[in-house]
């Protein structure tokens, strides 16, 4: 791999000349492969061997690196949601969570969200009964972001797909924003060719200039004492460290310090006349690829107007409509019978929109009026039922997700190989004695998706466009904790 002239020229000043050839060295060698895993989904099949033969990623209770690349296409947990393959820099996003969010839960905002890697992680360790908005601007990488959210399977999140500048109506609304913003990618250079094909000083320039826009964009979002985790995947100064210094002086905000042990070897500033706490991954030093955080309060304010919505306005629940849509309502007694569904019935407020009900967390009822108010909502909660012929149907999502009442359906143990051609969308033959009617198939008794038995067949309920599309069996395929 060839570097640019520039970025060498540069980066060799920035970190000094032996550092940078420590840098340039590592880039030529392979990128390591982590995971994380969904704990939760995973905690009745978790063996004690898995945790003991995967190296554990430092600054993540629930990141391992895997000894090679291996084929996660064909591992029926992969697609049950148990786990991300996330790379282990980004990872370090856990220790602000466990530093600075309180126990009591909070409205987050992961700004610049796909594929939905951070979402993931952020969900997982933020206080029980946080609510997550995930956001993506592009509308085909929020499609993947949704998608990726509904394996992860935690209820309280919100999928939208908006530009920055849409959230600016939305005043003191979230208590902590991550802004994984778009930068000039000089740490994908050593598995993504293209990222060195497209880097010039010109577009280092393009995009210090964009991030600045898009934090002046969504500051007014974050309420008085909230949090900004700022983030990149480059090592320049220019997008990280005189950002940073920008924000501390156009919006007075707190640059706050983290906790990190020695042995993760981060690297500071690395500007010679700053010395505010930020948090470098060099590819050298940390077992990762290039990624940038630092952490921003907003400064405490008097507001004069907490913003309360009239009671006319709340979410009543029943009924969402999308522009031109023709609801079909279910009666009480089909509402009656999905919301026995979910594990904590009560604690949902079931929505109807168009041929399909939702199930979302009561008390952000209000916060979800707000969101729809000023933007484009993808995905509210969980997509619960699905109206097909006179029947209301279980959605794949609800299978995927952690409010599951997994008593409320037959419940059929897979194979491997049927699970794998579950996921491939083929038809499924289940034995004499499986009921007919909609059947939860499992595998490793994890919920993999519904299908409905009619007898001589089961018809396939998985997505159509979720589809395992590939041929063959690779040989090295992870089947995780085997």
């Amino acid at each position: 791999m060839e570097l640019p002239v520039a970025f060498t020229d540069y980066t060799r000043i920035l970190m000094g000349a032996e550092e940078y050839d420590k840098l340039a060295e590592a880039l030529k060698e392979e990128q390591p492969i982590s995971i994380r895993l969904n704990e939760t989904k995973l905690k009745e099949v978790l063996p004690d061997i898995l945790r003991s033969s995967f190296q554990p990623v430092l600054w993540s209770d629930s990141g391992f690196y895997l000894p090679n690349r291996l084929t996660f296409t064909f591992d029926p947990l992969f697609h049950a949601g148990c786990y991300y393959v996330q790379e282990a820099a980004s990872m370090f996003v856990e220790q602000v969570v466990k530093q600075y969010v309180a126990e009591e839960p909070v409205v987050m905002l992961d700004l610049c969200a796909a594929p939905g890697g951070k979402s993931t992680h952020i969900r997982s360790v933020l206080p029980k009964g946080s609510l997550l908005v995930a956001n993506e601007v592009i509308r085909n990488r929020s499609q993947i972001l949704a998608e990726n959210l509904t394996k992860w399977g935690y209820p309280e999140v919100v999928v939208t797909n908006n530009d920055p500048i849409d959230f600016s109506s939305l005043k003191d609304f979230f208590d902590v924003v991550l802004a994984d913003v778009p930068c000039s990618g000089e740490g994908m250079f050593r598995k993504d060719a293209v990222a060195v094909n497209e880097w010039s000083p010109e577009n280092v320039k393009i995009c210090w200039q964009r991030q600045r826009r898009i934090i002046s964009d969504i500051w007014g979002s974050l309420k008085s004492g909230g949090l900004l985790i700022y983030s990149t995947c480059t090592y320049n100064s220019k997008e990280n460290e005189e950002n940073i210094r920008w924000m501390r002086d156009e919006f007075d905000a707190e640059i706050l310090p983290l906790e990190v042990s020695k042995s993760w070897n981060i690297t500071g500033n690395l500007l010679s006349d700053e010395a505010f706490p930020v948090y470098h991954f060099l590819p050298h030093k940390t077992k990762g690829e290039g990624f940038f955080l630092a952490v921003l309060r907003k400064p405490e304010m008097n507001i004069s107007k907490i913003w309360n919505e009239p009671a006319s306005l709340r979410e009543k629940g029943r009924k969402y409509q999308g522009k031109g849509a023709k609801t079909v309502e279910p009666s009480k007694e089909q509402l009656s019978k999905i919301s026995e569904w979910l594990l904590m019935p009560d604690d949902y407020e079931l929505l109807v929109n168009s041929h399909s009900v939702s199930a979302f967390p009561k008390c952000y009822l209000a916060e979800l009026t707000r969101l729809r108010s000023s933007l484009r909502v993808l995905q509210a909660g969980v997509n619960i039922a699905e109206l097909k012929g006179k029947d209301w149907i279980p959605e794949h999502a609800l299978a995927m997700s952690l409010s599951l009442n997994p008593e409320a359906f037959v419940r059929e143990e897979v194979s491997y190989e049927q699970a794998i051609a579950y996921l491939r969308k083929e038809a499924v033959t289940l034995i004499e004695t499986v009921p007919r009617g909609v059947v939860l198939l499992t595998y490793r008794k994890i919920p993999l998706g519904f299908v409905k038995n009619i007898g001589n067949r089961a018809n396939n309920l998985y997505p159509q466009e979720w589809r395992i599309r590939s041929g063959y069996l690779p040989r090295e395929v992870l089947e995780l904790g085997k």
